[in-house]
This record gives structure tokens, C-alpha cells and sequence, in this order.
């Protein structure tokens, strides 16, 4: 769990100097097209932490901390159409409860708002996986779990509610494969939720 560890930590020091970034730009506006929370100013946009259900449908099945931390667009088109083509960076990680699969991973988000508080959310981008021995079992690679490999892909897919300005709820489901990158092709699907904080 090396590398899953060491991008939790890594995460815990840009979580502090993101909420250092967003007090210095909290309250500033410009006109035009306002983006909606966790969106302004600052280098940071949302950190979210919560829980995942590993691979619920195999037998090597287990729970994992989910924590993931959201970058703001490299910019920010004045058009609300235009500013759904522009991704935001995220870098996370996933510590497994049973010392199976732990990763850290990064990649690419597209937001759409399908109101003021609901929102979608696609992600795709890459994880680098770390496995106790008990993960190796000849069970677990029968089930098809990613296990035993590296590098990934990783893509996920999120239902979002705003509570406010500054709360929010993430509903994922998250794909890991390693598509051919390692001997043996394996995989595993991931169900979770999170609770995100905008800056």
C-alpha cells in the first residue's frame, strides 16, 4: 500500500495549500459566465472522501477509503456550452479495508450541470495498483479481479447533488483494467460514495 499511502499524503498537503489558495481568491467576481461551486479561484476546486465497495460481485469482494482530490479547468470559457469541453485534473487514491487492491490514480473530469444542484460527471485517466499477497490468489484472478498488474485504466462515472455552495454528494461507479498491459487481462468494478467539499 506504498503508493496508495504515499498519494493520500501527498493529497493531505495540496488539500492545505488549496484551502490556503481559495482564502486568498474567496470573494473576488468577474462578469460573464459564472461557474458553479468548487469552480473559483484557487488551484483547487473539490476534495471528496468517502467509501467504495471493491468488486462487490466476486468472491475476493472487500471496502476501501476513497479520497480524491479535484484541480481547477486550466481555464475557464466565458460560454457555459464551451466550458463543458474543458476537463479538470484529479488526483487520488483507494486504500483497501482487507489488504487487497489499493491504487492511486489521476486522470481527466468533465462536469455537466443538469440543474443548479444536480450535476453529471465522466472521468477517465490511469492507476497504479499495489497488492498485498493475499490479493494474488488464484480465487482472485478468476474473478477477473485487477490484481498482480500495475498500471491501469481507469474510468468512472458520478451522479453529483449540491447540498450548498461548499457541500456535495458524489454517487460513482469506477472501472479498472489493465487492457492488455500486464500477462493476463483482468479487471474490476467499483461502486461507491463520497462527500465533497467545494473551495
Amino acid at each position: 500500500m506504498r503508493v496508495a499511502t504515499a498519494t493520500a499524503t501527498v493529497l493531505v498537503g495540496l488539500l492545505a495549500a488549496g484551502t490556503a489558495s481559495a482564502a486568498d481568491v474567496h470573494g473576488s467576481s468577474q462578469g460573464g459566465y459564472q461557474p458553479p461551486p468548487g469552480m473559483r479561484g484557487g488551484f483547487l476546486s473539490e476534495a471528496r472522501f468517502g467509501v467504495f465497495s471493491v468488486d462487490p460481485f466476486s468472491e475476493e469482494s472487500s471496502g476501501a477509503v476513497h479520497a480524491e482530490l479535484v484541480f481547477q479547468k486550466p481555464l475557464t470559457p466565458s460560454d457555459l456550452f464551451a466550458s463543458y469541453f474543458v476537463p479538470r485534473p484529479h488526483l487520488g487514491a483507494s486504500l483497501d479495508f482487507d489488504g487487497g487492491v489499493s491504487f492511486a490514480f489521476a486522470g481527466l473530469s468533465w462536469n455537466i450541470d443538469l440543474g443548479p444542484r444536480v450535476f453529471l460527471e465522466a472521468s477517465i485517466g490511469g492507476a497504479l495498483q499495489e497488492t498485498r499477497a493475499a490479493a494474488y490468489t488464484t480465487a482472485a484472478r478468476a474473478d477477473g479481479v485487477a490484481a498482480g498488474c500495475g498500471p491501469s485504466l481507469r474510468e468512472s462515472a458520478s451522479l453529483g447533488y449540491r447540498f450548498n455552495e461548499t457541500w456535495s454528494v458524489v454517487a460513482s461507479v469506477e472501472h479498472l483494467s489493465n487492457n492488455g498491459l500486464c500477462d493476463e487481462p483482468t479487471s474490476m468494478t467499483n461502486f461507491g460514495a463520497r462527500l465533497g467539499y467545494s473551495f
